[in-house]
């Protein structure tokens, strides 16, 4: 073959293609809806609107994109165009507004932006969750197409602006298995409700299946009450950094604003979807406890009857060789370390062990046990947390998904295992690198660093 007869093949190609993509549909119908009533944010009203694609048959589940605030971005027009040339799945869109409280008139008596997108807890996932995508899920169009999202988080993202930015990004951060993937523009992550923290819980837990973008600018300091936006976002992006995650980000002189956002948006969405349906993958954490403990792969399995039923008992903890007690003070996120004299009594009490909170909250505390390293090892709320030898969390685990710790009653530490006991005698079982301590054997100090 000659090769102008080649190049001729080739151009003919690229027409075919590009005529093809041009005559694809790339329209789309946009639904509104609002709902009054919620259980997480007691007498909220709020309302959205849902963005359907000409590709959507209604015969199989959809993607699904949630924009917090609204329509923001162009987002329709750059979806329609990004889905009709094949460079992002066929998606719903759903454009949430936050909620507002209301009197009997109809006047405005509380906005509830701030409460639901800037807390860092998991309550805004699990009102997308329980409350705003069950009223989507198979709700017949005009047309007679019934909408289908699909339940798995690779197939989710979640784009916010501002403390929708921060919204976004707990709600992936807390529930990978809703959204996998999140886009966050000019993010809150500053000291409004706790989301200068975040950057310590990426740091600390184990790292997560999500993809993340952050895009902000140098000259981004809306509130400076709270702190400076841009920093928050840079904190925030180097711990995505350490902890492995497949993270991208936008850094401009821009300021607090959806300009740079919108002119980024369409290239931000062809590299979040770039390589669907291929799930994201977990990254490998810099935490060096981490990735001394941790096995790839491993996640708890549910186990049968191991451990017998008990009751669940007020959480305390011995040091392998009797000479250190810990106990929780009551209504506060601290622990106390004591030591146990030889007759048994305690002495030196003081505030030691000091444990992570999401949104200022106080924790939860669940069973606690030392291992052979003198790490304390602690269920909360917050994950199973890790603890050194100088009271300082060095490590997150998650539990089990849905495992609250009210279901918690023992936690046990094995030879390369770690079991989570439940109240009906089964348990959570999880291989790690990990050694049970030996009765009467201090463990090798640790030092003061």
């Amino acid at each position: 073959m000659t090769k102008s007869r080649l190049s001729l093949i080739l151009l003919a190609a690229f027409l075919f293609v590009s005529t093809a993509r041009a005559q694809a549909p790339s329209g789309h119908i946009m639904i509104s809806d609002a709902h009054t009533g919620s259980s997480i944010y007691p007498g909220i009203s709020y309302s959205y609107e849902i963005y359907v694609p000409q590709q959507y048959s209604g015969r199989q589940a959809a993607c699904l994109y949630v924009g917090l605030d609204g329509v923001l971005c162009n987002a329709p027009a750059v979806m329609d165009s990004l889905i009709a040339a094949g460079r992002m799945p066929v998606t719903i869109g759903v454009f949430l507004q936050p909620g507002v409280v209301k009197d009997d008139n109809g006047q405005v008596l509380r906005y509830a932006r701030s409460s639901q997108f800037d807390a860092t807890d998991d309550s805004f996932a699990r009102f997308l969750e329980t409350e705003v995508l069950p009223a989507i899920h198979q709700r017949t169009l005009p047309d007679g197409r019934t909408i289908h999202l699909s339940a798995n988080g690779n197939d989710r993202m979640i784009f916010g602006l501002s403390s929708g930015g921060i919204a976004a990004f707990t709600a992936a951060w807390h529930r990978p298995d809703l959204f996998a993937r999140v886009f966050s523009g000019v993010g809150t992550f500053v000291a409004m409700r706790g989301g200068n923290d975040l950057q310590a819980f990426v740091r600390k837990c184990e790292p997560r299946p999500i993809r993340v973008f952050l895009q902000d600018g140098t000259a981004d300091v809306w509130n400076p009450l709270f702190g400076h936006w841009y920093e928050g976002n840079q904190m925030l992006a180097s711990a995505l950094e350490f902890a492995g995650c497949d993270a991208a980000f936008d850094w401009s002189d821009g300021g607090h604003n959806v300009r740079r956002s919108t002119e980024i948006f369409g290239k931000v969405m062809e590299w979040m979807w770039r390589d669907w349906p291929e799930p994201i993958a977990v990254g490998s954490t810099h935490n060096e406890l981490l990735s001394t403990l941790l096995i790839a792969g491993q996640q708890w399995q549910h186990t049968a009857a191991q451990v017998a039923a008990l009751e669940r008992t007020a959480p305390s903890a011995v040091y392998p060789d009797s000479t250190l007690v810990v106990m929780p003070e009551k209504g506060t996120n601290w622990l106390w370390q004591y030591v146990r004299a030889s007759d048994g009594t305690l002495l030196h009490g003081q505030r030691f062990y000091w444990l992570h909170t999401y949104s200022n909250a106080t924790v939860q505390l669940g069973p606690m046990a030392f291992d052979a390293d003198g790490y304390l090892w602690v269920v909360t709320d917050a994950g199973l947390q890790i603890c050194d030898q100088n009271g300082r969390v060095r490590g997150i685990i998650d539990l089990p998904t849905r495992l609250s710790v009210t279901d918690i009653t023992q936690l046990t530490i094995g030879d390369g295992i770690i079991a989570l006991g439940l109240a009906d005698g089964t348990a959570y079982a999880r291989q790690f690198h990990v050694k049970p301590p030996t009765s009467g054997l201090r463990p090798k100090s640790q030092g003061q660093g």
